[in-house]
């Protein structure tokens, strides 16, 4: 089958999704997540299936988008079978952002309404399944599954942070989505953590009175 679009920079990001196929894997998804590093808010995963004839001109690792392209890119995304899962700070805090991130994964493959043969997963750490699982690292930069799940997590996310802005304008959440900015630890220090930060980490941790 013929690549249905020019592949940026002369990459070719369906290359692992082909290795797959050509050893058999017909439900291919992709997994990332987004929000691993902020100081505040959940982090959220996606999981996206794309077919080998699908057009998403322009679409790369999320980290190399600009907003604009991300939301552009966000509803094509969505009209393919895929799954989103949000973990939350609480969570976070109770089992660790490594493994919040995993878990969030694992629940956004769940909600896949086909059931998957082969996950590309970015990073080097793979999920709490039995489903066969490539770890990638910098997997976002290499398939196009995964990086249209990193668009879809991100997108997601930032919109989440949105919401907490409207109820915690005093953090400007919309400004930084909650990452480790000067501007944020400078709030913080200002204001004390609300709810939705992180309380386990640094530039939090010791801004918490009780």
């Amino acid at each position: 089958m013929g690549m249905p679009y020019a592949l940026p920079m002369e990459r070719d990001l369906w290359v692992y999704e082909t290795k797959a196929r050509d050893k058999g894997y017909r439900f291919v998804v992709g997994v990332d997540e987004a929000g691993r590093g902020p100081l505040a808010g959940p982090v959220v995963a996606a999981a996206v299936v794309l077919p080998l004839n699908a057009v998403l001109e322009g679409l790369d690792d999320s980290k190399k988008l600009s907003p604009a392209k991300r939301e552009e890119l966000f509803p094509k995304i969505q009209a393919m079978a895929h799954g989103v899962a949000v973990v939350n700070p609480e969570v976070i805090d109770e089992i660790n952002i490594l493994q919040a991130a995993r878990l969030a994964m694992k629940q956004a493959v769940e909600q896949l309404s086909s059931d998957p043969d082969l996950l590309l997963i970015d990073g080097n750490q793979k999920i709490d399944s039995q489903i066969e699982q490539w770890a990638i690292v910098k997997g976002d930069a290499k398939s196009f599954s995964i990086a249209a799940a990193s668009v879809l997590a991100k997108v997601t996310r930032d919109r989440i942070m949105e919401d907490y802005h409207r109820l915690y304008p005093q953090y400007e959440f919309a400004r930084h989505k909650g990452y480790g900015t000067q501007l944020h630890r400078d709030l913080i220090a200002e204001h004390g953590p609300c709810p939705i930060h992180r309380r386990t980490f640094r530039g939090v941790t010791e801004h918490i009175t009780r």
